[in-house]
This record gives C-alpha cells, sequence and structure tokens, in this order.
C-alpha cells in the first residue's frame, strides 16, 4: 500500500467567475435548489412543507437526464433477495472505490424509497403476480430494477416529482442560469453559503437581467455532464454546470476520471448531431447479445456474465472490437433483441426511436456503440448532501458520495438521487443553516467566458482521446488542446446561455482529462491502454481543485 501522496499542479487560464452584467436584484428565500431532476425534486418536496423553497432551472422543469432514464431504480424487493447482495453487487461493479457503510446506507434505505414514489403517485409496472414486476440489469446478480412504462421510468419519476413538488408550493425560476456561489462569513468567521448569483435568460438564450438570490441553504443539483462529450446519451442541457460552478469556488471534486460510457447507445452515424437515444441495460437484461460487424458475438469469453457483464467491462469490450474493424466497421456493433418476445411492449420508447432510425427491432439487428452516460465522480460530500461549505449540499450526478466507486452499478443512481434528496430536503425542514450576508467579490476573481464556436471542439477532443480506451500520448494531447482553447477565455465575451455553457465545458472538460492521466492504471470505468490492469497502490481518491489559476490534482500516490 501506499505510504503518501503528492500534488500535481496544473496552470490553467480559466475562470473563478462567469463575465456577467451588474447584480440589478435581489430576493431572499430558505433554500434554492439548482436543477430539476430527481434529485432537486426530492430535495425541494421534503423541504417545502416548513421552508420557502426556489428551483432554478435554466431551461424547463424536465429537460434533464432523469425523463430520459429507462432502466428503473434498483432496490431489494424480492424476498429471495438481500441487502448483503445488492451491497456485494455495488461493492464489486465500484472496482475497490466504493464506500462500503454510504453503499450500505443506501441500499437499507431504497425499498422505502420505492413505496415513497408510489404513495406519490408513480406507477411502476406490475408483474404476472400483481406485485411491481422486477428486470435484472448488468452487474446485479438478481432481478431488483423496478420500472414504469417498460422502459419510461425516469420519465415516470419526473412526472411523480414535478406534479407533487408544484402542488406543494414549490416556485421555479425557468430560464435562469446559476452563474456563480455567493459566499459570506459565519459568526464563528467560517466560510458560509450566502446565495447565488443568477442570470434570467429570454427565449434565446440571451441574458435580460442578473440578480442574487439570498439563502442559507444551496443545494446544487444540475446532473452530470455527458455533455462534455460528443458521444453521449444525455440531453443538450448536461454541461457541467453543478462542477463547474463549484470548481469555480474552489470546492473539492472527486473522481472526475470515472466516466461511465454505456456500451450500447443507438448509433447513427458519424456526422450526426442527434441526441443519441440509450438502448437501456435491460434489453441486454431479456436477452439481447452483441455482435460485430462481421457477425461474431462480442461478449463470448470476454467476462463471466457475458453480454450481463458490468456497463464497463461491456464498452471497453466494445470499443476493442470497433478498434479491430471487423469487416471494414470500426464505429459501431450490433445488439440482436430479435430473440425477446413481446418487445414492442416491453419497450415501447426504445422502438419509437429505432423505427424512426430506420431500423425494426424485432427483425433487424440494433447498430450501437458507447458514449458518454454517467459520470461516477463529483463534488465531495455524503448521503446527507454535505459538503466541506456550510450551507452548501450536493445532490444526485454532481455529487460524490462514496456509492458508486469507480464504476456505478445499473439502476443505483435514481435511487441515490430520490434517498440522498430526501434526506437533504428532510434535514433542512428540521433545521436551517445560519443566514449570512454575502461578502463583497474579490478584485482578483477573473472573469471570462468562452465563445460557443469552440463547444464543438472541446467535445471532439474529449471523445476522441478521453473516451472509453485512453492513452497517455492522447491525454496530454487533450490537456494541452483544452489549454489553447482556455487562453481564449475573454472578460468580454456577449454573455449568453450557450457561451456560460461553453466556458462550463471547457472547465470540467480540462479537469476530467487531468485527472485520467494523472491516475496511471485501469479501473473500473477508467481504462489506459498502457497499463490494462488495476495497481494496489491506487486504491485511493483524485481530488482536484481550481484556485488561482492552478488546477491542482492531490492524491497521487508516490509510487505513480
Amino acid at each position: 500500500m501506499p505510504t503518501g501522496s503528492r500534488v500535481q499542479q496544473i496552470s490553467v487560464n480559466l475562470p473563478t467567475q462567469l463575465a456577467a452584467p451588474a447584480v440589478s436584484w435581489t430576493r431572499e428565500v430558505d433554500v434554492v435548489v439548482l436543477g430539476s431532476g430527481a434529485a432537486g425534486l426530492a430535495a425541494a418536496l421534503a423541504a417545502r412543507p416548513v421552508r420557502d423553497v426556489l428551483i432554478i432551472t435554466k431551461d424547463t422543469l424536465d429537460a434533464g437526464s432523469t425523463a430520459w432514464a429507462q432502466g428503473g431504480l434498483a432496490a431489494v424487493l424480492d424476498p429471495a433477495d438481500t441487502f448483503g447482495e445488492h451491497v456485494r453487487d455495488t461493492l464489486e461493479a465500484g472496482a475497490g472505490l466504493c464506500d462500503e457503510a454510504a453503499v450500505t446506507s443506501l441500499v437499507r434505505d431504497a425499498p422505502t424509497a420505492i413505496q415513497y414514489l408510489e404513495k406519490l403517485g408513480a406507477a411502476f409496472d406490475p408483474g404476472s403476480d400483481g406485485l411491481r414486476a422486477l428486470t435484472r440489469e448488468g452487474g446485479h446478480s438478481r432481478s431488483r430494477i423496478v420500472h414504469a412504462g417498460g422502459d419510461q421510468s425516469g420519465a415516470e419519476v419526473q412526472r411523480t416529482l414535478d406534479m407533487n413538488a408544484i402542488n406543494a408550493g414549490v416556485e421555479v425560476m425557468d430560464h435562469a442560469f446559476a452563474l456563480d456561489l455567493v459566499f459570506g462569513k459565519s459568526s464563528g468567521g467560517r466560510r458560509r453559503i450566502a446565495g447565488v448569483r443568477i442570470a434570467k435568460l429570454d427565449a434565446q438564450g440571451n441574458v435580460e437581467s442578473v440578480g442574487l438570490v439570498k439563502a442559507p441553504a444551496v443545494v446544487i443539483a444540475t446532473g452530470g455532464y455527458g455533455q462534455v462529450f460528443a458521444s453521449t446519451s444525455n440531453p443538450p442541457a448536461v454541461t457541467g454546470d453543478g462542477h463547474a460552478l463549484a470548481l469555480r469556488a474552489g470546492l473539492t471534486l472527486r473522481d472526475l476520471e470515472f466516466v461511465q460510457f454505456h456500451p450500447t447507445v443507438l448509433w447513427h452515424s458519424a456526422s450526426s448531431t442527434q441526441q443519441q437515444m440509450l438502448i437501456s441495460e435491460a434489453v441486454r437484461g431479456e436477452g439481447a447479445i452483441l455482435f460485430d460487424a462481421a457477425g461474431e458475438r462480442i461478449m463470448q469469453g470476454a467476462h463471466p456474465q457475458e453480454d450481463l457483464a458490468p456497463r464497463d467491462v461491456v464498452a471497453s469490450a466494445i470499443s476493442a472490437r470497433m478498434a479491430q474493424a471487423p469487416a471494414g466497421v470500426d464505429d459501431h456493433v450490433y445488439l440482436d433483441a430479435t430473440g425477446i418476445e413481446n418487445f414492442e411492449e416491453r419497450f415501447p420508447f426504445i422502438t419509437k426511436a429505432c423505427r424512426a432510425a430506420g431500423i425494426d427491432p424485432l427483425t433487424q439487428r440494433i447498430p450501437v456503440a458507447p458514449a458518454a452516460h454517467y459520470t461516477c465522480g463529483g463534488i465531495d460530500s455524503n448521503l446527507d448532501g454535505i459538503t466541506e461549505v456550510e450551507g452548501l449540499y450536493a445532490v444526485g450526478e454532481v455529487a460524490y458520495t462514496g456509492v458508486h466507486g469507480a464504476n456505478r452499478l445499473a439502476s443505483n443512481s435514481l435511487t441515490e438521487s430520490l434517498v440522498v434528496g430526501t434526506r437533504v430536503g428532510r434535514n433542512l425542514a428540521w433545521k436551517m443553516p445560519e443566514r449570512v450576508e454575502p461578502e463583497e467579490n474579490v478584485e482578483s476573481e477573473v472573469a471570462g467566458l468562452l465563445d460557443d464556436s469552440l463547444r464543438t471542439h472541446v467535445r471532439t477532443l474529449m471523445s476522441k482521446h478521453v473516451g472509453v480506451l485512453r492513452r497517455p500520448e492522447g491525454l496530454q494531447h487533450a490537456i494541452d488542446a483544452l489549454a489553447v482553447a482556455a487562453e481564449k477565455v475573454d472578460a468580454s465575451m456577449v454573455p449568453s446561455r450557450r457561451n456560460f455553457e461553453a466556458t462550463n465545458i471547457l472547465t470540467v472538460a480540462t479537469a476530467v482529462a487531468a485527472s485520467a492521466l494523472a491516475r496511471t492504471e485501469s479501473r473500473g470505468c477508467h481504462r489506459r491502454t498502457d497499463t490494462a490492469e488495476q495497481r494496489e497502490y491506487w486504491v485511493r481518491h483524485l481530488e482536484v481543485s481550481l484556485r488561482s489559476g492552478s488546477l491542482s490534482i492531490s492524491g497521487i500516490p508516490n509510487e505513480a
């Protein structure tokens, strides 16, 4: 085991504030929630009975990743299943980097979370026995996934939480972009959250005004950063805003190198700009099989669970096979679901998407390829959403809680969002942090924006060099090219949603690429071509922070 660690500093020209007009309005609430997915809505709903809660969303209430989730929620609901087995499966997928106490706590609360959603009105698909239907997904040793509408589980969770939050009196400020956190000092002199600076946007994404929402509690629930990559299953709004917001504020982020690439996303063409439809893990759970373009099976002999192996194993195997270009095809493989009975009834959304792309999944193999899907790391926090700053909470995909480790087990994410979001809201309903006044902006803070015209360049760099299989020279090239792009950050750039997002994408991309280069091993969903095995001295987490023009990567073992 390692005896010590070191810190790596990378000089970068990343802004510590997003450039925007001066604040022209102010308001006060008890709780501000940034983001409107399952995690943020669960927190808002749980806090609302006794607190004034304001949700800030840059789009509309349902524009994030939750509504797109197909698989469902994982929980021990079968009498033959056990908490211990769910914990074991999660730890195994996490490849040595899960916090076992956090996993155990989540697994034990998961069944209650399902029951809570049902009490709120969620309708999960029934099985033949009249109880909830349970399916199995990759990495799970039991059938423990509840789903709704076959492959529309996320949409049902979003609908249920939307309806209940609005009915409970949660206020929503849509088309509003969270620019930067605002801090003050507690009565004891400690740094404490004071609110958040917000840009109100018009229909075209231009800034109408900038305001300051003061609050003693700010919950970051902005989701992941799939749009940092050119190839992603994530909707357009998922641009790493919360991660970048936290980095600019000097917070610590963990495990950013662990990006889960979903192995089976509907492939269109190399030039397509469409959102890539996820072909749910549950399709392989029902018996679908992966083939390459030459008609050879991909997962046979690659893993004991073959096509039901964990996502990182499957994504890596597909990427390696594509690199061989069987039958001259190097950018996709095929998923054969033609043997699944009642496919159209079981997967109506997937069937519709395939047919829209000119494929009949009942009779044809579906072209698929890996794409960025879920980010395992995030703002350093815990299962109560608590971060290093008093009054600031992180929930959902933006947070690192210790549950996912080096690779997320399928369908644990919606469960985590619901459990942690509800805990945060419940705790805030019970007791509020101290309200403090915002400090004046520090003069040395560097404000700037990246022009949106560079967004495609950044995303293409990330997919090419920081994708499923990572080469050290490719990672270094990405870091160098991102640094060149960062030199074009300009304080005079026109403030707009597109430019805010481009800046956030650049900020997160730089942190992810630097973390991936620093971790000189392969573990979970981080795969290096130069070091294909796990290394004992890497059973540790990398922490990333941004301060004074320097990106700091800490926790690197001395042996590396």
